[in-house]
């Protein structure tokens, strides 16, 4: 699978509005079933997460970086080519007329689709937050730390009159609205 892989690229695909995960989960099953998985490799839809705060319900909601587009790790033969172009929502590729064109290296590091997807926060260091889940539900602190995956976080929590580190996920707290 190795030498072919040397030629897979990602290629992007344009869907119908909303029409994403059914073209990724439809790819996914055809390439199984069809035993194409040593010509197409992953498939992807870039979407970033998103921390918000719904009343007294925080969540992390999903949303799609760039709507509407598929983008497929592929060797791009006729076969490969009629399965994907073929699938039901995809309206085509992106190039000129009907000749895909593959991203370039800059472009598939710039989009990150090789890496997990980003987390972003609604508040940065130095807020002051409230505390929401776990053991320090209602005590209010100030974020110290992000860690670089934005999961944790530290923050120093005025607990009895005392400032205290607290390591917590970063979905247990909530910024205080000024």
């Amino acid at each position: 699978m190795a030498e072919y892989m040397d030629g897979a690229r990602w290629y992007v695909a344009h869907t119908y509005s909303g029409y994403e995960n059914k073209v990724k989960t439809n790819l996914e099953k055809i390439v199984e079933n069809r035993g194409l998985g040593d010509k197409i490799f992953d498939v992807r839809i870039p979407v970033e997460t998103e921390i918000v705060q719904d009343g007294d319900v925080t969540k992390e909601v999903e949303s799609k970086i760039f709507p509407s587009y598929v983008l497929v790790k592929m060797v791009m033969t006729d076969e490969t080519w009629h399965v994907v172009r073929n699938i039901t929502g995809v309206t085509g590729f992106v190039g000129p007329g009907s000749r895909p064109i593959p991203l370039t290296d800059d472009e598939v590091a710039a989009i990150g689709v090789e890496k997990p997807a980003a987390t972003v926060l609604s508040f940065d260091i130095g807020d002051s937050v409230k505390i929401i889940a776990g053991a320090l539900t209602g005590f209010i602190g100030r974020v110290e730390e992000i860690s670089e995956d934005k999961k944790k976080i530290k923050v120093m929590a005025s607990m009895f009159g005392r400032e205290t580190p607290v390591e917590l996920d970063s979905i247990s707290v909530e910024r205080i609205k000024d």
